[in-house]
């Protein structure tokens, strides 16, 4: 066996870190009560987190065993007691412990000793790695139930379990998505540095390119990219492998230059498709900007603004509760339709608050059998595209969080939901198709720049490369030639 003969790579020694609750916003003794509180429900003693991401949200923890992800290679086993809490009475207080208790099984040498007694405060007791399926073989031994995800569990932990386990939907997979005011308010504070890493980047980017006539492959572009990132404050890594593409190579949906054999060249004939985040301190990014270096083709335009109308169009849309994303997919595709075109990937993935960058259950996209409700607090992406074969790509993305609308009515009591934007980063305008925008799209670019502009110019060094592109691309659009709203379908209520 080829593959078996291979030695395999040391494995990962950078100690973990503890998420601060200015970060994380809640504290992990709650979430284990909480978790223990839906075990119960199962009829289970106790919960196994085997998702990496999981582990991490639910102790409050992180680390770099995973690139571009801040998780460490680690298990949780959550021990459901009999008293969900003990209160403590004196003369003057009352103070309530929570009495659920949980183990880590982990590299105990990335364990700092600070960490270990922070954790220990809050009822989690450290174990090797190692020792975890004996723990679970014991755990089953005393006649407990343990509430397994059979989509996340491995071969190894279902044996272990055997009988005693309980299959059941993860308790930590939705709160994990619902993020807390402190975990959006940190995921707003990221977004802000990252506009700024990217306005320096593409002001040095078009003065380098356009300007000065140089040119660079897309592997030495993403790698600079990632320099402007690295010199934000709070940074800690990327959130994927960028996606550079040139040209054609736009249109290849996860083309990595990094590993490509020859990466393309990018001057000023170059249409860029640059896909790229940030794992930062308090929160995670991701973000996708087209951009032509030289002078686009009417058809590039009129893509490019079609695949714009659909990101405004889902960005606007407002829905009532309980809508599942997939419900509100066509938003984004429907300029493209009215054309005979279309895009072959989904238009948004949950985002993790500093943790993956992909996180589930929400989506957005035509895979109809995901029925999870859009919910106040989920972050997604929006993220339409279209993609020419051998010729070019577009893909124009921002994150969203759902956040509830105050609506004129509120049909059979129903809350209404929108979004939000996190990222603020410029929509190029010499790509768009002034004539087939809308006077409201025309608006919704403006207003979308001038809050760029008010966020992330301070952030910048006056009359620095990055401060006067962002100052040249945030200018308001001219309107003379501007679209025709659509007309309301006949039969519509007034």
């Amino acid at each position: 066996d080829l593959a078996g003969a291979a030695p395999r790579p040391p494995p990962p020694t950078q100690p973990a870190r503890q998420l601060p609750m200015s970060v994380a916003g809640k504290a992990l003794s709650d979430k284990l009560a909480a978790v223990a509180d839906e075990a119960r429900k199962a009829k289970a003693d106790g919960y196994l987190a085997i998702a990496l991401d999981e582990v991490a949200w639910l102790l409050n923890i992180r680390g770099t065993d995973v690139p571009h992800c801040p998780v460490l290679e680690a298990y949780a086993l959550v021990n459901v007691n009999s008293d969900t809490t003990t209160t403590t009475t004196t003369d003057t207080t009352n103070s309530t412990t929570n009495s659920t208790t949980a183990t880590l099984f982990v590299d105990l040498d990335k364990v700092p000793a600070p960490m270990a007694e922070a954790l220990a405060e809050h009822g989690v007791t450290l174990q090797p790695y190692d020792a975890i399926e004996a723990a679970v073989r014991n755990f089953a031994s005393q006649g407990k139930k343990l509430l397994l995800d059979p989509e996340k569990s491995t071969f190894a932990m279902l044996t272990a379990a055997a009988d005693a386990a309980v299959l059941s939907p993860s308790p930590v997979t939705l709160p994990k998505a619902l993020k807390n005011s402190a975990e959006l308010a940190g995921m707003q504070q990221a977004h802000a540095v990252d506009g700024a890493a990217l306005a320096n980047f593409f002001g040095w980017l078009f003065d380098y390119v356009k300007v000065e006539g140089n040119s660079l492959t897309e592997a030495e572009l993403a790698t600079r990219l990632a320099g402007f990132r690295a010199a934000q404050p709070g940074f800690l890594d990327l959130s994927f492998p960028t996606i550079a593409g040139a040209n054609a190579n736009g249109a290849i949906i996860h083309y990595n230059p990094l590993v490509a054999e020859n990466p393309a060249t990018v001057n000023s004939e170059t249409m860029l498709l640059l896909d790229s985040g940030g794992q930062y301190e308090t929160g995670t990014t991701d973000v996708t900007r087209t951009v032509h270096l030289g002078t686009p083709t009417a058809w590039q335009k009129e893509c490019f603004t079609r695949v714009l109308k659909g990101n405004i169009a889902l960005d606007m849309v407002v829905f009532p509760e309980g809508t599942p994303g997939p419900a509100i997919d066509a938003f984004a595709r429907t300029a493209l339709w009215q054309v005979g075109l279309d895009y072959l990937h989904g238009t948004g993935h949950g985002v993790g608050a500093a943790l993956n960058v992909h996180e589930g259950p929400q989506s957005i996209s035509t895979r109809y059998a995901n029925t999870v409700a859009l919910k106040e607090g989920m972050v997604l992406s929006n993220e339409p595209g279209y993609y020419e074969a051998n010729a070019f790509g577009v893909r124009i993305e921002n994150l969203l969080t759902v956040r509830r609308k105050q609506t004129p009515h509120a049909f059979n009591g129903k809350t209404f939901l929108g979004f939000e934007q996190l990222t603020h980063v410029p929509i190029q305008k010499d790509l768009m198709e002034i004539g087939l925008l809308t006077p409201t799209e025309l608006d919704w670019i403006d207003a979308y720049h001038a809050r760029v502009w008010a966020l992330v110019s301070p952030l910048l060094e006056e009359d620095s490369q990055g401060y006067k592109w962002l100052q040249a691309a945030t200018t308001p659009l001219p309107r003379a030639t501007a679209a025709a709203e659509a007309p309301v379908a006949a039969g519509a209520a007034a």
